[in-house]
Order: C-alpha cells, then sequence, then structure tokens
C-alpha cells in the first residue's frame, strides 16, 4: 500500500470527533506534523458527537473533581469562539431536579460546596414559582446553576478542526484504521488509504474504542440513546429565562432537555438506560416507540402543557464501570494514548481534555487533574 500524504508524523489522531478534533486543534499548535484520520466524513451523526447540543455545567453531580477540568473547559470554549469568531457558547442556566438524598441534588450541592460555586437551592414550590412551565413532585428539590448552559455540539467539532487545519495539520476522511504495529523508533498504522508512521499516536474512537482496547479491570459497553424534538404552541419553553435546561431523576430514571431555542422545537432525551450496542457501525438508527413513550410520559408529568413529537435522533454512549472516563497511555505501548468510554457526559470536557492530551502526548508529561481517569484506578 502506498503511504498516505507524508511518510512520517509527529503524531497521529485517530477519531475527528467531539474529542480527536480537540486534540488535533491544540497538537497544531505545537507541531506542524499532526495528522487527523476520521473512518467518515468529519462532523457526522455516526458516533456521538452530534445532536445539534449538549448541556455544560460546573457544579458536577457525577464527582467534584471534574470541576477544575470544567473551569477551563470554559475557558477554551471561549478562546475557541475569540479565535474563529464563532459562537459556540450559550449560557443559559440549568435546573437539576430531584429527591433530597439522590445522586443529583447531593452530588451537585457536593461539587458546589467543595469549589464554592454559585447555586441556588430550591424547594419544589419555589421552583414553579420562578418557572411556571414545570411540575415538580413536592418531596423533590432543585439546583439552579446560572452559569450553565449549552455547546453547539456540531459547530464545536467543526471549529476545532477548523482550527487545526489553520494551524497546519492535516486531515483524512473515509480513512479507517486496520492495524497498529508498534515498532522500536515508530508505531505504523495500516489503514483503508495506505501506510503511516506516526511517533505519538491518540485513539479518540468513541464507540470503536473496544476494538482497540481490551482491559481486565475497565470492559466498555456501549448503549444506543434516542434524542427526540417536540414541538409545543407554549411560547414560555422558547425562553431560558421561563424554561432552562433542565435535569430531573424521577422514580423513572433521568431525563434532560432544552428549550426551544433554535426554532426546532424542544430537545428532550434518558440518560439513563440505554440498549446495548453490539455493532457501532451497524447500530438500529429506527425510532424506539418504547423509549419515545418514556420521554414523552416524563414530559406528560413535568411539564404545564401539551407536546407533539417531530423527529429523533440516535446517538451512542460509550460507558465504562464506574461511568468516569478514560485517560491514559494504552497497556500495550506508552506512545499510544486514549481518551474514551465517556459515558455520556463528556462532550463539554473536550476542550480541555483534548488540550490536556495533546500536551501529554507531546511531552510525555500527564496532568495531575487526569490521575482520577487512568485505567488502573
Amino acid at each position: 500500500m502506498q503511504n498516505l500524504f507524508q511518510d512520517k508524523y509527529e503524531m497521529v489522531v485517530v477519531g475527528c470527533g467531539g474529542m480527536g478534533s480537540s486534540v488535533l486543534f491544540h497538537a497544531s499548535k505545537n507541531s506542524p506534523s499532526v495528522l487527523g484520520i476520521e473512518q467518515f466524513t468529519t462532523v457526522h451523526d455516526r458516533g456521538s458527537s452530534h445532536g445539534k447540543t449538549r448541556i455544560i455545567r460546573q457544579a458536577y453531580f457525577e464527582h467534584p473533581d471534574y470541576v477544575p477540568l470544567l473551569l477551563e473547559a470554559y475557558q477554551e470554549w471561549h478562546q475557541l469562539e475569540k479565535l474563529l469568531n464563532r459562537r459556540l457558547f450559550f449560557e443559559t442556566g440549568l435546573l437539576q431536579v430531584g429527591p433530597p438524598n439522590g445522586p443529583v441534588v447531593t452530588g451537585v450541592l457536593r461539587s458546589a460546596a467543595e469549589h464554592h460555586l454559585q447555586v441556588d437551592h430550591w424547594t419544589a414550590k419555589e421552583i414553579e414559582q420562578r418557572f411556571p412551565v414545570f411540575r415538580i413532585p413536592s418531596d423533590h428539590e432543585g439546583i439552579y446553576e446560572r452559569k450553565a448552559g449549552y455547546l453547539l455540539v456540531e459547530d464545536c467539532v467543526r471549529a476545532h478542526l477548523d482550527g487545526a487545519l489553520l494551524n497546519g495539520a492535516q486531515v483524512a476522511e473515509q480513512t479507517q484504521l486496520l492495524r497498529l504495529n508498534a515498532k522500536p523508533d515508530h508505531i505504523e498504522l495500516e489503514t483503508t488509504q495506505g501506510n503511516l508512521r506516526a511517533n505519538r499516536v491518540v485513539l479518540t474512537v468513541g464507540p470503536w474504542l473496544g476494538t482497540w482496547l481490551h482491559h481486565p479491570k475497565q470492559p466498555l459497553r456501549v448503549l444506543r440513546k434516542h434524542l427526540h424534538w417536540f414541538e409545543t404552541q407554549d411560547d414560555r419553553l422558547s425562553s431560558s429565562d421561563q424554561c432552562p435546561l433542565f435535569l430531573f431523576e424521577n422514580e423513572t430514571g433521568c431525563f434532560y432537555g432544552f428549550p426551544n431555542l433554535h426554532g426546532e422545537g424542544i430537545k428532550v432525551a434518558e440518560h439513563s438506560g440505554g440498549e446495548l450496542v453490539i455493532s457501532p457501525t451497524n447500530v438500529n438508527r429506527e425510532l424506539d416507540r418504547i423509549d419515545l413513550a418514556r420521554v414523552e410520559a416524563f414530559l406528560s408529568s413535568h411539564f404545564a402543557t401539551p407536546f407533539r413529537h417531530l423527529s429523533h435522533s440516535v446517538c451512542m454512549y460509550t460507558m465504562t464501570r464506574d461511568h468516569h472516563f478514560l485517560v491514559d497511555q494504552a497497556p500495550t505501548d506508552p506512545r499510544i494514548l486514549i481518551a474514551g468510554g465517556f459515558s455520556g457526559h463528556g462532550f463539554k470536557f473536550a476542550s480541555v481534555i483534548g488540550r490536556l492530551v495533546a500536551d501529554w502526548s507531546l511531552s510525555n508529561q500527564r496532568d495531575p487533574r487526569l490521575a482520577f481517569l487512568t485505567l488502573q484506578r
């Protein structure tokens, strides 16, 4: 097979979605010899980095150790906006609701207290007084985070790729990685478009990570997740002042959504649950009526307005056992870094984790804030 582009690169990033595009961008600022390869076209809808919007928040219920990374992620997203003169982040506020002893409310309050973050803690009655569009169970509480908001997911991926190209990086679309061969002085990559050599390789392949990583302590599962859009005639759902982003934990699961801020309907999905995916390449993308019924039941229980289903999309969560990310050297070769297993809550971190992974790969120095995300945890 003929070599692709040039004979050898300082770094090759495999997978150019949310995380890979960021790694490529940040690596390109320090080395002109970086290449990203993508098995599909760039900014595609076949993995986990699509669906128009992603929530970004600071008072992180999953674990307080994420908060320092989030504070830097905010800075990185704003710097990317300034560099390319594009709006990527919208501060709208986020309402998180659940039982007072549940993981959402207790986790948010823990992160806010530990990192001195400003949040409002409300009773069910106080939430309904502030946001009458919601219906809150009387025994639930809510946390309102004013600095939370959303990212335009496809635009963020495109911005990182455009920034990388401006810095001299290369991107090869429709190029699938077939094998990695460790040599004494380089890593050889066999692809469908030819063979490559690289000093360093970063695997940011999303749901396909299980193809390359087999670790007894960190088994991976891929789940099919549905995103739904609904039409409503209630104008309150077109204003973040009257309907912020929302995340609800209730007795049936965990649901989240976005108001109708771009005229495409409100977006609602279930964060919990999900069907096991055997082959990410051949995932079933048809509408699941059971999933839709669960989301519609959530809406009827928690909103004082009717909805009509408009459309849906499918994405995938790559789940770790503890639902925390995997960012580490590959067990087979320290010159290969992996960033994956983002378990349905990783996109907001792409701006900062992409930088830290690029720096780690090029310098051999791991940022200590990534220590809780290693394979050996």
